[in-house]
């Protein structure tokens, strides 16, 4: 089972409030992935907050959630 775990689904939520701020919630990612497609989603907005879901530290299934505001 472990190609059918390779092959997971990924997912990509963003959020945006009406003061332009935006949440990002990922899902799915594999070890450092999470982290190089929300850097790469910033752009050049200033992560205010970064907070790393219980999913991150399992090596097949890593999630991040970081709070942006628009700079």
């Amino acid at each position: 089972m472990k190609g059918k775990d390779a092959m997971a689904e990924k997912t990509i939520t963003i959020e945006i409030d009406e003061q332009g701020n935006s949440s990002l919630d990922l899902s799915g990612f594999q070890g450092k992935g999470c982290g190089e497609v929300a850097k790469a989603l910033q752009g050049n907005d200033i992560v205010t907050t970064s907070r790393k879901k219980r999913e991150f530290h399992v090596e097949a299934t890593a999630s991040n959630v970081v709070r942006q505001q628009r700079g």
